[in-house]
């Protein structure tokens, strides 16, 4: 029971970190390659993985080690509503046009890249969507409800955002993240 305790207090210790992320240019195919690598033979055997990137994106303006745990966390999450015979997950990358992403200060815009992460589970409730990446709401039975809610940390302190839409057999949390090339000016 300590241990849980201090992991939990551990976890939550990253919520008030202010500090500001040490970001640069990050591939994000190879970080979404190494975390189906991570997730295949442990949480998401047997479901098949399905890449459609976008192999004419640009780097993500980001910290590498965080964009890890983002998408090994929605990739966990799709790997425990999906059935293990029959499950799908999909990792998506593309541009996503028609937006550009400010730094705080408000010097550069980045174009957006989304990175969609899908599953062809039962969909999430809607009651729950509105609280979804607040922490200590989970869906799951057993969960401690702080997964989504370090997602979205993550996102946020990339300068990005985090869209979701959720139907049966089709769930997608799709992640915008500046790019590493920018634009000048307002």
């Amino acid at each position: 029971e300590v241990d849980r305790i201090v992991a939990l207090v551990d976890r939550m210790e990253m919520f008030a970190d202010e500090r500001s992320l040490d970001r640069a240019p990050v591939n994000i195919h190879r970080v979404l390659d190494h975390v189906r690598q991570l997730a295949e033979p442990v949480f998401g055997r047997g479901r098949r993985f399905v890449c459609d990137y976008d192999p004419s994106l640009p780097a993500v303006l980001g910290n590498r080690d965080l964009l890890i745990q983002l998408f090994l966390n929605l990739v966990k999450n799709a790997a425990e509503v999906t059935p293990e015979d029959g499950g799908v997950i999909t990792l998506t990358t593309r541009y996503q046009l028609g937006l550009r992403l400010a730094e705080p200060d408000g010097g550069r815009r980045h174009l957006p890249l989304m990175i969609g992460v899908q599953d062809n589970g039962p969909g999430i409730d809607e009651a729950l969507r509105p609280r979804l990446f607040d922490p200590f709401t989970s869906g799951k039975p057993g969960g401690k409800g702080l997964g989504l809610a370090l997602v979205a940390k993550i996102v946020a302190d990339h300068g990005g955002l985090i869209e979701l839409t959720s139907e049966p057999r089709r769930t997608q949390f799709r992640v915008l993240l500046p790019s590493a090339a920018t634009e000048e000016g307002a």
